[in-house]
Formats: C-alpha cells, sequence, structure tokens
C-alpha cells in the first residue's frame, strides 16, 4: 500500500441495507436489419410522464440513502476545495479597442462579473495590474453581473457575449434551462444601463455584431438541435424582421458564424466530423453574399484566417486535403482562395497541426508532437516572405522546462497587439496567463492560478507510462501523485480517467479538487487511448467506427499495466469518465469489471446504437462520422451492438457504479444512463443514479454547486478506492 495509507489502514465505510427503485417493464421492440430487440425501459425517455419524473426522483432517492454515510466526507472535500479556491478574483484583464476587459468573483456570489476599464491611449498593452485582494479596478464599469441575471433561476448559463467596436452596447445570451437555447438580449454601455427591446429567443451560442455594429449575426436549431440556420438581425428591429442569411441543408452539419481578428471578414463555416466548408463576406457589406473559400470535398477539414503580408491580403489555411493526414499549412490570395497555393508548412507525420492564429505583426501556430500540445510564434516581415523562406527561418517554438505540460494560445483579441498571450500549467504545476512580446521573445507571466492553503509543488510528481494493447499499440498513462506519501511500485488507491472520441486529448492540467484525492495518497491517472487526439490524426482514426474497440482495449491495457506494475490492485482501482468518456466506462465495466473496484459514469453515452438508430433524436446525424451510420449499415450496427454497454449487461460481478446525469441534458439525454442502471440491476448489480432535474451537460451551474457535485462525485471515488477517508 501507500506509504501514507500503511499508517492507519483504510476502513471502508459500511453502507445501509437497501431495497433500490424496481424499474417497471414496458416492452418495446426495435427491428434493424432482420435483428429483433425488446427494449424493456424505452418508456424512461419520456420525461414529460409524471411515471418518469417519480422514478427518477426515487432513484435519487435511493442514492442519498446509500451514499448517506458519506455526507461528512462529502462536506470535507468540499471544504477543502473552497478553502483551496480564491473566492474573491479577477481574471487577467484582455485589451479590445478602447477597454480593458475582465470578471471577477466575489465571496458567496455562485456566478461571475464581467467588467471593464478604460485603456489609457492606444499604445497602452500592459495590463492593469491585479489587486491582491480581488477588489474591482479603479475605473470599473460593471457589464454584466451572472449572479443577478441568475436570480430566480435554478439553473443559469451565459452563451454569447459580446461588445459592439466602439463599446457602447453589449449583446449577451442566456440559458436558463440547461438545454443550450439562449434568449439574445442587447443592452446599453453608456452608462444608464438601459435594455434594448431586442429580444431574440432559441439561439445558439456564438451570436455576435458585425464591425458597425449595427447587426447582429446568429444561428438557429432545427428540430434535432443543430445549428443549421444563419441570421442577420438589425439593431432596434423586431426578431421577426430578421434575414436568413444562410441554411445548412445537410443534416451532418453543424453552422457558425464569426469575425477575423482583423475586422476585415465575417467568416461562416459549416463543419461535421470530417468535413468543413467557410464562407468569407467583406465586413464592409454586412448584408452582401457570402463567397466560398474552398468548395467542401468529403473528408477535407480546413480552418481560416486572414493576414497581411508585403501589403497583400492572405488566408491562411491549415488542411487536410490529400495525403496531408496531420494537417498542413497553406497561404492563398484572399480575392482568388481557391488559386494558386503557397505552401508555408507541410505535411509531417510527427506532427499534427491544430490551428494557426493570424495577427497583424506575427502568426502564432499550435500543434501536437509526442503526445503533448505546443505554440511557436512566426513574425510577419512588412515586405512578404522571401520565397525561399522555410519554416526554421520564421517558427520559434515556445520552450517549457516540464516533460509533461501543457501550452495553448489564449484570449487575444486585438489584431495590432504586440505580444502573444499564451495559457500554461501541468500536473503539478497551476495554470498561467502569460504575455509573450513577439519582439524580444520577453515571457512576463500576468497571473498563476492560486492556491490557498497548504499546497507545495514539490511534494507533488507527475510522469508518463506507456501500457502496451493487445495488437502491440503503446498507450501513453500519464500519472501524478505526492511522492511523499505514494511510492511506485508500492500499490495505493488510482483514479484512471479515459475519454477517447472526437480526437479530443486530454492534456496534463492542474485541477484543485484533485488535490483532495492526492492528499489521500491517490494515485491519478489519465490513459490516452486511441480516439483521442493525443498522438495525431491517425490515433484518432484508429479509434472510431469500426476501430472503436480498440478505444476500449486500450484503456483496459492501461489498467492491468497499473495493476502489473504494482501502482495499484484491482480492490484500489476506481475508473472515471464522462459522456463519450461514458461510453467507456460502461464498455469496460462489461469487458473487465474484474480489474476495477469502482467506476464512475458521468452524463454517459451508454445506450449509443438506440440513439445512434434515431435520426430525430438531437445530434444523432453528426455523430454517424463519429461512429458510422447503423441505420443504414449492417456490419456498422452488429459493431455498435457488440460493444454498446447497455446492449452487453450480462450476469458477471460488476464493481460499485455510479452515474451522474442531468434531467435536460441535450447531448446525452438522462434516458440513457436510467435504462443502464435498470438493466445492471437485473442481474444482481447495485448501481447508483444521481440525476440533477434542472441541469444540462455541464452539469448544475454556478461555482459553489459545481464544487459540491464534484465533492460528492470524490467522496465516492475515495470510498470506493480505500483510500484514506481523513486525508492524513
Amino acid at each position: 500500500m501507500a506509504r501514507g495509507c500503511r499508517a492507519r489502514p483504510a476502513r471502508r465505510s459500511v453502507e445501509p441495507v437497501l431495497t433500490p427503485p424496481v424499474t417497471e417493464k414496458r416492452p418495446t421492440e426495435r427491428t434493424h436489419h432482420g435483428d429483433v430487440v425488446i427494449d424493456h425501459y424505452e418508456w424512461l425517455r419520456d420525461k414529460d410522464d409524471p411515471a418518469v419524473i417519480a422514478h427518477l426522483e426515487e432513484e435519487n432517492a435511493y442514492t442519498r440513502a446509500k451514499t448517506k454515510h458519506l455526507s461528512l466526507l462529502q462536506e470535507q472535500v468540499f471544504e477543502e476545495i473552497k478553502r483551496r479556491t480564491k473566492e474573491t478574483d479577477l481574471s487577467v484583464p484582455t485589451r479590445e479597442g478602447d477597454w480593458w476587459y475582465y470578471s471577477r468573483t466575489v465571496e458567496g456570489l455562485q456566478y461571475g462579473i464581467h467588467c471593464r476599464v478604460p485603456a489609457r491611449g492606444a499604445d497602452d498593452w500592459e495590463p492593469p495590474a491585479i489587486p491582491e485582494d480581488g477588489s474591482p479596478l479603479p475605473g470599473e464599469q460593471v457589464l454584466l453581473d451572472d449572479n443577478v441575471e441568475a436570480k430566480g433561476h435554478d439553473f443559469y448559463s451565459l452563451g454569447s457575449f459580446d461588445v459592439t467596436v466602439d463599446g457602447t452596447t453589449l449583446l449577451y445570451g442566456v440559458d436558463v434551462a440547461g438545454d443550450e437555447r439562449y434568449t439574445i438580449r442587447l443592452r446599453s454601455l453608456d452608462g444608464s444601463g438601459r435594455a434594448f427591446d431586442d429580444e431574440i429567443p432559441g439561439t445558439s451560442s456564438g451570436a455576435m455584431f458585425d464591425p458597425s455594429g449595427r447587426y447582429v449575426f446568429y444561428s438557429t436549431v432545427d428540430d434535432a438541435w443543430r445549428p443549421d440556420t444563419v441570421w442577420r438581425h438589425e439593431v432596434g428591429t423586431p426578431a421577426s424582421d430578421d434575414v436568413k442569411v444562410f441554411h445548412e441543408p445537410d443534416e451532418r452539419f453543424w453552422l457558425g458564424v464569426g469575425l477575423t481578428r482583423s475586422r476585415r471578414y465575417l467568416v461562416l463555416e459549416a463543419g461535421s466530423h470530417i468535413t468543413s466548408e467557410s464562407w468569407l463576406l467583406d465586413a464592409d457589406d454586412p448584408t452582401g453574399e457570402f463567397r466560398v473559400v474552398w468548395p467542401r470535398r468529403d473528408g477535407v477539414e480546413y480552418d481560416v484566417e486572414h493576414v497581411v503580408a508585403g501589403g497583400r491580403h492572405r488566408l491562411l489555411i491549415v488542411h487536410n486535403e490529400g495525403d496531408a493526414v496531420n494537417f498542413e499549412l497553406v497561404s492563398v490570395a484572399a480575392d482568388d482562395p481557391q488559386g494558386p497555393r503557397r505552401m508555408l508548412l507541410p505535411h509531417d507525420p510527427r506532427v499534427r497541426i491544430e490551428g494557426a492564429h493570424a495577427f497583424r505583426d506575427f502568426v502564432a501556430l499550435e500543434y501536437r508532437r509526442d503526445g503533448l500540445p505546443r505554440v511557436a510564434i512566426a513574425k510577419v516581415p512588412a515586405h512578404g516572405l522571401p520565397a525561399d523562406a522555410t519554416p526554421d527561418d520564421t517558427l520559434h517554438e515556445l520552450a517549457f522546462d516540464e516533460e509533461l505540460a501543457s501550452v495553448g494560445v489564449g484570449a487575444n483579441p486585438a489584431w495590432e497587439q504586440p505580444s502573444l498571450r499564451i495559457g500554461y500549467g501541468s500536473f503539478v504545476t497551476p495554470s498561467m496567463v502569460i504575455d509573450v512580446d513577439v519582439a524580444s521573445g520577453t515571457r512576463t507571466v500576468r497571473k498563476q492560478q492560486p492556491v490557498l492553503g497548504d499546497y507545495h509543488p514539490e511534494r507533488y510528481a507527475q510522469k508518463r507510462e506507456w501500457a502496451t494493447a493487445p495488437d502491440g499499440t503503446k498507450v501513453p498513462i500519464s500519472l501524478v501523485y505526492r511522492h511523499d506519501l505514494v511510492t511506485l511500485g508500492e500499490p495505493a488507491p488510482t483514479l484512471l480517467y479515459g475519454y477517447g472520441s472526437y480526437e479530443h486529448a486530454i492534456d496534463p492540467g492542474f485541477g484543485i479538487p484533485r488535490l483532495s484525492l492526492l492528499d489521500r495518497g491517490m494515485v491519478f491517472a489519465v490513459a490516452h487511448v486511441r480516439g483521442g487526439g493525443e498522438m495525431g490524426r491517425l490515433w484518432y482514426e484508429h479509434g472510431k467506427k469500426l476501430h472503436k474497440k480498440h478505444t476500449f482495449t486500450d484503456f483496459i491495457a492501461a489498467a492491468e499495466h497499473l495493476v502489473d506494475h504494482d501502482i495499484t490492485t484491482p480492490d484500489h482501482l476506481v475508473a472515471q469518465g464522462g459522456s463519450a468518456g461514458g461510453l467507456l466506462m460502461g464498455a469496460v465495466a462489461n469487458l473487465a469489471p474484474h480489474l476495477f473496484a469502482g467506476i464512475v459514469a458521468e452524463v454517459p453515452f451508454v445506450d449509443p446504437l438506440t440513439s445512434i438508430l434515431d435520426p430525430s433524436l438531437p445530434l444523432t446525424v453528426i455523430e454517424w462520422d463519429e461512429w458510422g451510420n447503423p441505420l443504414d449499415d449492417p456490419e456498422v450496427y452488429a459493431y455498435m451492438k457488440s460493444y454498446a454497454p447497455y446492449e452487453n449487461v450480462h450476469a458477471v460481478q460488476y464493481p460499485k457504479i455510479l452515474a451522474i446525469t442531468s434531467l435536460n441534458d441535450t447531448r446525452v439525454l438522462y434516458v440513457e444512463p436510467a435504462k443502464w442502471v435498470a438493466r445492471l440491476r437485473e442481474v444482481g448489480a447495485d448501481p447508483l443514479l444521481k440525476i440533477e432535474m434542472a441541469a444540462g451537460h455541464g452539469g448544475v451551474s454556478g461555482r459553489y454547486a459545481a464544487w459540491r457535485e464534484r465533492a460528492f462525485a470524490n467522496a465516492w471515488i475515495i470510498d470506493a478506492a480505500g483510500a484514506h477517508p481523513s486525508g492524513e
């Protein structure tokens, strides 16, 4: 055991003997490709049925009773999170136009307050100093107080937030149900706080002003909650008069609208999981017609940035056309984007290019190498790049000392800014906001995430391990632990986290709630399984569609590696994942239940076949590029059925299982974990279902409420892993 656990052996709390809810069976028949399935719990999908709500409430009551013995531990963990967090604090101000914008929090208040102070002049690029006590900056103007807006609502989320270029009008979008549908409102910033009559309900996030401030561009959704239409609203007119700018009929594609950093072009973007298309419109002509950059081609993705080089307007395009599986960077003329291309960064099988960020005087590049994110900067010469320039001549990577760390481009809205703002952190280094002066290379740390109390970074260690998957693939595992409590090779309670979908990478990052686990002698591990994006595009491709099972077997290989190398034991290993990572949790529960003492599945996608077979459900059609189309392809149907957690529950000794979901989640419907839990009980398992009755995919709103939810899950994890409950 870990040294911190040897002094006083961990004792698991004795739980009361309770009777779990009995889920009524109402058979529903599903037939596809000659396969007939009887689903006894599909009736739980109807959340307008009082019987469904009553059942969910009964599940919550059972979970409360079964976790009552953890109440003190939950409260301890909550207080630890709260005690370590600086509750009254400010973000680093960001320059845009004639103002420095920032947000701040106040002790005792759930939500942030959005503010600004005037810049001292056109050349003022030094952000105002942040007061140690978190007090408002001198000359502060409050733009929006989320605490005021949230009053009277069980849930509150701010989506769109934009200010006109001249700084006179605020646009904001609010969701008070958790279903990610926002109502847009406008407010004067002349000091009066006057609300405009303009109100646009049912929008997606991402609404924005055009540079003139006369128009608002926003998107709405179809019956499957897919952003499919972009509209133009003239400020001061009724929403009923809004003009439809663009409609996307292909159900695989989502629409969005944006503005280049230079403010020269409005940008429409349509994207599926594997294909994208962009259109540009000169911002001086906001009522004009958008023109396509590159016509869409199935499987080709690209992003567009505007740059001025040698006085000529160019577009930087990151794309994967042809054999550029890891993407490459080219430049084209802005007025002839389908014309001649200039190669700037050719494809490199070792480097996954993830994005370019163009400014007046430089370009920042984000990419991934050796499983970790990187950032490099290239200056843009006033005379343009010489014809024989190579990437080594112009591109300079920002190097850091830690072996495992994350670096990424932060908020940089100003075209003419002389510095690049980046974010940096690791599993043991609290996140930092750093400004890099491009001319000199000087780095200035503007802020580091404060960790109050007794946090001593030197007590913690991080390292990389490699597991071997059944097909011989090496799978990276990241570990973080307290080296004064844990000696690797002496088994310790361990939490193994995984995701593995959509090319999303789980990069090294600091988290205050995690300290409550580490300080109890636990190891936190991340299995960087295929389907994620850590190791490049092929890492993703080899963990999707008909290769999806690699995600599950990679995770199991990681768990076996931890056990075989005496980092932990099955009696002290807990697995955790959310959303598509919840699918991973459900799959490994079926495939390798013996490896885990507990499994936490948050908003879990555990009934994927039922969902992906129904194109009327939110997100289904666009998901076919990720999972395959089981509706039309019998091979995909059979493959998904062979791994879908709900379909493959069987009589086996399951570990403890905690499923957490939200009633108003539109991404993974609550019915999936509700059905899964009912099916698990059929075979003798005793899972718990915790459902938030006023929340969405991201869980509850408000920071204190979110901390309590995290404390609930962490207390359950500590107990299931047999870690030290006191944290001594």
